[in-house]
C-alpha cells in the first residue's frame, strides 16, 4: 500500500519532530511518500528525505503555498491522491485545517487524532477526553488520517531518499492571505518540548504567571497553561494544554496551581514524568502525578528556582 504524508513545513523549515513521528506511524501502512509544500520548501524536502522509512519526497514550491492557506494545499493533495491508499498528516493546526477539506473533496470520512494503527483499515483514537480508546474500521477506498504524534516515537535517520519537484495545482481562489501575527519566543515549541512547565488558575494573575516563566527558563522548558488560566487572561491562547488546546507528551511535565480537570489531563497525561505543585491535597492532578508537592506555589516555586 502507498501512503502520502503531508510534512509540517513552517516558513520553509521542516517541523522534524512532528513529521518524523507521523512517518513512524505511516510506515506501518506501506511505502511513505512525503509531500512538502511551501513558498520555499527545498530545505524542508531535503530534511524530510533523511527520515527513516521515507521512500520519496515531493516538493511543491510555489508562492500559492506560502501563507498556509488550507484550500490550495487541499487541492494539491487531491490532485495527487489517485496514487495513494492513505493520506496522512500529523495532527497539527495546519493538518486539522487541511485534512477535513481533503476528505470532503474525496467524499470520504476523516479519521482524526489516530493514536494506534491496527491494520490498513483499522485504527485507534482517544474519545471522551482520553478516557476511552475507540477502535474504528473504515471501508473508504482512501483513508484520510491525522496522527496524534504524542503516542509515537520519532523515526530515525537514513540515507537521503530521492526528492522530486512537482508543479502547483490550480489556485481554487477560495481564500486569500491578509496578514500573519506570529508569537515569537526563544523557548522550545510547546508540542515538541522535552520539558513543559504549566500554570493554572491557582497562579492568580498575569503578573504572577512570570513565576511560571522563570521556572521554565531555568529548566529550558516550554510554558503551558490550563484553560482556566487562559480564560482568566493569565496566559495567551497558544499556551493552552488540554482537550481544547495542545496535546503534549514531554519527558517532564510540571503542573503548578492546576487542579487537574479531566479536560486538562487529556492534553498531558501521556507525559513520561508528571510533577504537581498545589496547596489542595485533594486536587485531582495528584492522582496522575508521579511526584506531588502539597504547598503554596508562591513559596515553593521561588525556592525551586533559587535551588536550580
Amino acid at each position: 500500500m502507498a501512503v502520502l504524508l503531508l510534512a509540517e513545513v513552517n516558513d520553509g523549515e521542516l517541523a522534524l519532530d512532528a513529521t518524523a513521528k507521523a512517518v513512524a506511524a505511516a510506515g506501518k501502512l506501506g511505502d511513505v511518500t512525503i509531500l512538502a509544500a511551501g513558498a520555499t520548501c527545498a530545505a524542508a524536502a531535503e530534511a524530510a528525505a533523511k527520515i527513516d522509512g521515507v521512500a520519496k519526497v515531493l516538493c511543491a514550491e510555489h508562492d500559492l503555498y506560502g501563507h498556509r492557506l488550507a484550500e490550495p494545499v487541499s487541492d494539491l493533495i487531491v490532485s495527487l491522491a489517485g496514487d495513494y491508499d492513505h493520506i496522512i498528516a500529523p495532527a497539527t493546526t495546519d493538518a486539522k485545517n487541511i485534512l477535513p477539506r481533503v476528505a470532503a473533496l474525496l467524499d470520504v470520512m476523516v479519521l482524526t487524532d489516530v493514536s494506534g494503527i491496527v491494520d490498513a483499515d483499522t485504527f485507534e483514537r482517544p474519545i471522551y477526553a482520553g478516557n476511552a480508546v475507540q477502535t474504528v474500521k473504515s471501508s473508504d477506498a482512501k483513508k484520510v488520517i491525522s496522527i496524534r504524534t504524542s503516542t509515537f516515537d520519532a523515526a530515525g535517520e537514513q540515507s537521503a531518499a530521492s526528492v522530486e519537484n512537482i508543479d502547483a495545482a490550480p489556485d481554487p481562489s477560495l481564500s486569500e492571505w491578509v496578514e500573519d501575527k506570529v508569537a515569537e519566543s526563544d523557548r522550545p515549541e510547546l508540542t515538541s518540548a522535552g520539558v513543559v512547565v504549566s500554570g493554572g488558575r491557582g497562579v492568580g494573575s498575569e503578573e504572577d504567571f512570570a513565576l511560571i516563566e522563570k521556572l521554565a527558563d531555568k529548566l529550558g522548558a516550554a510554558v503551558g497553561a490550563s484553560r482556566a488560566a487562559v480564560d482568566s487572561g493569565f496566559a495567551p491562547n497558544d499556551w493552552q494544554v488540554g482537550q481544547t488546546g495542545k496535546v503534549v507528551a514531554p519527558d517532564l511535565y510540571v503542573a503548578i496551581g492546576i487542579s487537574g480537570a479531566i479536560q486538562h489531563l487529556a492534553g498531558m497525561k501521556d507525559s513520561k514524568i508528571i510533577v504537581a505543585i498545589n496547596k489542595d491535597e485533594e486536587a485531582p492532578i495528584f492522582q496522575v502525578a508521579d511526584y506531588g508537592l502539597v504547598a503554596d506555589l508562591f513559596d515553593a516555586v521561588p525556592e525551586l528556582v533559587e535551588k536550580l
